[in-house]
């Protein structure tokens, strides 16, 4: 057992502020293998999870004096999860738990239920008929062009918050009319298809 195992997280980030090598290789030890479990539950790959944990842990190391860490833990989880985030933007990975909506969407769509795409497409088409013109763009944009919120903001001169509100009311409104979460999938799927 080393002398730095018996400190308290605060004591460690209190050396570690000091500039402690020692300090921060037990904070290594002690939240590496846990802020890399939390990675690979969502990325799956180890060399990717590696990646993102060395940088986390260079970040903490580099900015030693000026981070405002109150939780180690905290501190350590948030900043893996950021990470993940911005490997999802990078578009290299799906989150875990996306990937199944994507079978399931394509598992609808080539399942004998009854509608057939056009007529799936016409019943969209509709419900986009009923929604207030500036909602229909906003969702034709997001859904159709893929665009994100931010670009359709710009886009229509309106604010971010407004574009999500518009989106959030129209799938709600969707989800309601569909009765499943998983035909709205199916929908969006749909939609994309020539």
């Amino acid at each position: 057992m080393n002398a730095y195992s018996i400190h308290t997280d605060q004591e460690l980030v209190a050396l570690l502020k000091q500039g402690d090598l020692h300090a921060f290789d037990e904070i290594y030890k002690r939240y590496w293998k846990k802020a890399f479990n939390e990675a690979y539950k969502r990325l799956r790959n180890a060399e990717i999870c590696e990646e993102l944990i060395q940088d986390i842990f260079a970040g903490i190391w580099l900015k030693r004096e000026l981070a405002d860490i109150e939780n180690l833990w905290a501190y350590v989880y948030t900043a893996t999860r950021n990470q993940v985030f911005v490997e999802y933007k990078k578009g290299s990975r799906l989150p875990v738990f996306e990937e199944p909506l994507e079978h399931m969407a394509a598992s609808y769509l080539q399942a004998d239920s009854g509608f057939e795409l056009q007529e799936l497409k016409a019943s969209i088409n509709a419900w986009l008929a009923m929604q207030p013109e500036k909602r229909r763009e906003i969702f034709k944009l997001r859904y159709m062009e893929e665009l994100s919120t931010k670009e359709i903001s710009e886009l229509l001169g309106i604010s971010q918050k407004t574009v999500q509100n518009q989106l959030i009311t129209a799938t709600a409104q969707l989800k309601a009319k569909l009765g499943d979460g998983i035909a709205l999938v199916a929908i969006v799927a749909a939609m994309k298809l020539p």
